[in-house]
């Protein structure tokens, strides 16, 4: 079996790599629409192949921001139904890729609610989840996935509470950051916090966000009347449209209900501009965040299933 790195050449054939089983992939439009915007490369696509220019048997497409210095995270693993081990032959190509890297970015697959009580959702994820963790992706998180819709939700009202200032000094928000992080029960900055330190996760976080499509102009700072920082609040958007990018509260100020306002004014920044459906994203351990979710009229449509490597053995 050859492994390589897809070049221009290869694609009609990556074109008839077909998942049809119930998660997420890079089907056609999407693999086309993302190498032409550059969130996919043909570098960062790599193949299986049992004969040069024959029957592509395995494909791997990792994501990144256009223009992105690494890829950030797998898109998509398929194997040829004819593979007669597709775990081993997709944790191969998985480790080549890694190797050229001199990383393991994580996977990212997108299912439907109740996905375990789904044979075909649980077949198409179970295989995938043992050729990753072969690969060196054994930290597992779900993710529940929410959704904001102008025709079953209201535009919620301004904050009587808090004001809200724009800042252009990323300096600021990665001071805010820093504090919000503290006690946090996001799962991924917990982790990011524990193996480079807060004021690292925090310029690094500050600097995806500057990578996404969202305007940086819509990024506010919370203060109560006191004129005391309360928290942050980051609407954003990703390619597929506005998304709750980031919100916290500081640890002095929790316990009194202001996530509700700093997603409200999220909300309400996407919902003045026109903006009929906004997305967002919370660990399912995170219960406090997704019940401010479901107070505020989002609906929960999905859930991201993440593997990635464990940073204390990495």
């Amino acid at each position: 079996m050859r492994f390589r790195p897809a070049v221009e050449d290869d694609l009609d054939r990556l074109l008839g790599c077909v998942v049809d089983e119930s998660i997420s992939w890079s089907h056609p439009d999407r693999l086309l629409s993302f190498l032409e915007d550059g969130s996919y490369r043909y570098d960062r696509i790599w193949l299986a192949e049992a004969e040069p220019g024959g029957e592509i048997m395995a494909r791997a497409v990792w994501w990144s921001f256009p223009g992105g210095g690494k890829p950030l995270a797998l898109d998509c693993l398929y194997v040829a139904p004819s593979a007669p081990d597709r775990v081993g032959l997709a944790a191969e190509l998985l480790r080549r890729a890694h190797a050229a890297y001199g990383e393991a970015p994580a996977y990212h697959v997108f299912v439907a609610g109740g996905w375990r009580e789904d044979p075909r959702a649980s077949a198409a994820l179970a295989w995938r989840w043992e050729a990753a963790g072969h690969a060196g992706l054994t930290d597992e998180l779900e993710r529940l996935r929410y959704e904001w819709t102008a025709a079953d939700a209201p535009v919620p009202e301004p904050s009587d509470r808090l004001f809200f200032r724009a800042d252009d000094d990323d300096e600021a928000f990665v001071a805010a950051f820093v504090r919000v992080a503290a006690g946090t029960l996001d799962h991924h900055t917990r982790q990011a916090v524990a193996t480079m330190g807060p004021e690292a996760q925090a310029r690094e976080d500050v600097a995806d966000y500057r990578a996404m499509p969202g305007d940086r102009a819509w990024w506010r700072l919370a203060y109560d009347k006191a004129g005391e920082l309360v928290g942050v609040a980051l609407p954003s958007a990703n390619n597929g449209g506005p998304v709750v990018g980031y919100l916290g509260v500081v640890p002095e100020k929790r316990g009194h209900g202001y996530v509700d306002d700093l997603l409200a004014e999220i909300t309400r920044c996407h919902a003045e501009r026109g903006v009929q459906r906004i997305v967002a994203d919370t660990d399912a351990g995170n219960r406090p965040m997704a019940r401010a979710f479901e107070r505020a009229g989002y609906r929960n449509f999905a859930i991201r299933m993440i593997l990635s490597a464990d940073p204390v053995n990495t």
